[in-house]
C-alpha cells in the first residue's frame, strides 16, 4: 500500500485572544526566517568561493534566538522549526539552480505558519480543532475527513480582509491502480473562455475579475483618498480585500467544478505545456491570463486525475497544434486574428476546436509510445 497525501482547507473562528496569538506567531515566524536568511546571506558572501565549506556548514536552530529574544518562547516552537526548514528548502533550491536567491519576507507576504502533529497536540473535536498554544479553536468543517486519514501538519493563514483559515495535511494508505485509458479529451487553452475541448465545447469561463474591475477600481480610488493608517483607511482596505477575495473564491469554485467534471468523464486529459507568464508578457494579455487561472486549473486537474489512477498528458509547447490541419495533417501559417481554420482539403472549422483535436491526437500518440 502506497502512502498518499491530501489537504483539507477550512475556515476557523478564533477568539480575540487566539487571533492575537496567531498574529504574534506570524510575526515570530517571519522574524526567525529573516534572521536565519540574513546570517546565511552573510556566510554565503564570505564563503561563496569555497563550495566544500558551504556544504558542510552547520546552521543555527531557532533555539539560538530564544536566549536573546525571549518573546519567541511565547509562540509554538514547531512553527519556528518549520521556518528553519523553509530557509533550508529555499537555499537548496537556489544551489541546485532551480530558484533565485531566497528573498526576505515582509508583512505584505502571505501571513501563515505551519505546525506539526506531535503526541496528539492536534485533534479535531466536536466543531473545534485543538492546536498548540491556542487550545480549542472553532472550525467550520464543511466536509468530513475520513477517520483512517492521519493528520500530519496544519497551516494557519490569514487573508487580507482578516479571515482565518486552516489547511490540514493528511496522510492515508491507498493503492492507486492505473485506469485503462479509453476516453481521452484534448483541451486547447483559450484566452477568453479558459479552454475549447476536442468535442468542440467551450468551458465558458465567466470573467470574474473583469466583471468586478469597475467595482474594484471604485473601491481602490476611495482607499487612495484616505489617510494611510487611519481607521477609515483600514476599513476601506478591508472592503478592497473582500472584493479581491470574492473574485478569487468565485474563480476557485468554477475551476474545481470544471476540473471535477472532466475527471469524472475522461480517463486522460491532454493539454499543452504552456509558459503562462511568458505568454502574458509577450502578448500583453496580463489581466486575461490572470483572470482565467489556467495554471491553477491544470494543478487541480493533475491531482484529481492522479487520485483516480487517470492521467494528465502534457504535450510540448512547440507542437504546432494551431498550424496543423486536424483532417489531413498539413501545416500552414495562421494569423492570430484568423478565428477559422481553412484548409485546401476542405476543412473549415473554428481554430481553437481544430487545435484541441490536434492536441488530443498528439496525446493519444504519446500515450501509445509511453
Amino acid at each position: 500500500m502506497a502512502k498518499q497525501n491530501k489537504a483539507y482547507k477550512f475556515r476557523v473562528y478564533p477568539t480575540d485572544e487566539q487571533a492575537l496569538m496567531i498574529r504574534k506567531t506570524f510575526g515570530c515566524v517571519r522574524f526567525v526566517y529573516n534572521k536565519m536568511l540574513a546570517e546565511r546571506k552573510e556566510t554565503y558572501e564570505k564563503l561563496k568561493d569555497d563550495k566544500e565549506a558551504l556544504k558542510n556548514l552547520k546552521h543555527p536552530t531557532p533555539a539560538k534566538y530564544k536566549k536573546e529574544f525571549a518573546w519567541l518562547k511565547e509562540v509554538d516552537s514547531l512553527a519556528l522549526a518549520n521556518a528553519q526548514l523553509n530557509v533550508d528548502k529555499a537555499y537548496k533550491a537556489f544551489f541546485k539552480g532551480n530558484a533565485k536567491f531566497p528573498k526576505f519576507k515582509s508583512k505584505r507576504h502571505r501571513q501563515s505558519y505551519t505546525t506539526n502533529v506531535v503526541n496528539g497536540n492536534i485533534q479535531l473535536l466536536d466543531g473545534h480543532i485543538k492546536l498548540p498554544k491556542l487550545k480549542m479553536v472553532k472550525i467550520k468543517k464543511h466536509r468530513e475527513i475520513p477517520s483512517e486519514y492521519k493528520i500530519k501538519s496544519c497551516t494557519l493563514s490569514m487573508t487580507s480582509s482578516g479571515k482565518y483559515y486552516i489547511s490540514i495535511l493528511t496522510e492515508y494508505e491507498k493503492e492507486i491502480e492505473s485506469k485503462e485509458i479509453e476516453k481521452v479529451v484534448g483541451l486547447d487553452f483559450a484566452m477568453d473562455g479558459l479552454f475549447v475541448d476536442s468535442k468542440g465545447e467551450k468551458a465558458n469561463y465567466p470573467k470574474f475579475y473583469r466583471q468586478m474591475l469597475e467595482k474594484l477600481a471604485k473601491e481602490q480610488r476611495k482607499l487612495s483618498r484616505k489617510k494611510k493608517g487611519s481607521a477609515n483607511w483600514n476599513k476601506q482596505r478591508i472592503r478592497v480585500a473582500k472584493t479581491q477575495e470574492k473574485v478569487a473564491n468565485q474563480r476557485n469554485n468554477f475551476l474545481h467544478h470544471k476540473s471535477k467534471e472532466l475527471v469524472s468523464n475522461f480517463d486522460a486529459v491532454v493539454i499543452e505545456d504552456l509558459d503562462m507568464k511568458g505568454m502574458s508578457q509577450a502578448l500583453k494579455f496580463g489581466k486575461s491570463v490572470a483572470d482565467n487561472g489556467w495554471g491553477m486549473f491544470t494543478s487541480f486537474l493533475q491531482y484529481k486525475l492522479k487520485e483516480q489512477g487517470k492521467q494528465l498528458v502534457k504535450i510540448d509547447k512547440w507542437f504546432p497544434s494551431t498550424k496543423t490541419c486536424s483532417n489531413c495533417g498539413s501545416v500552414k501559417e495562421i494569423e492570430l486574428s484568423e478565428r477559422t481554420y481553412q484548409c485546401a482539403c476542405g476543412l473549415n472549422i473554428d481554430r481553437d476546436y481544430n487545435s484541441a483535436l490536434n492536441i488530443k491526437k498528439e496525446g493519444i500518440r504519446l500515450l501509445a509510445t509511453a
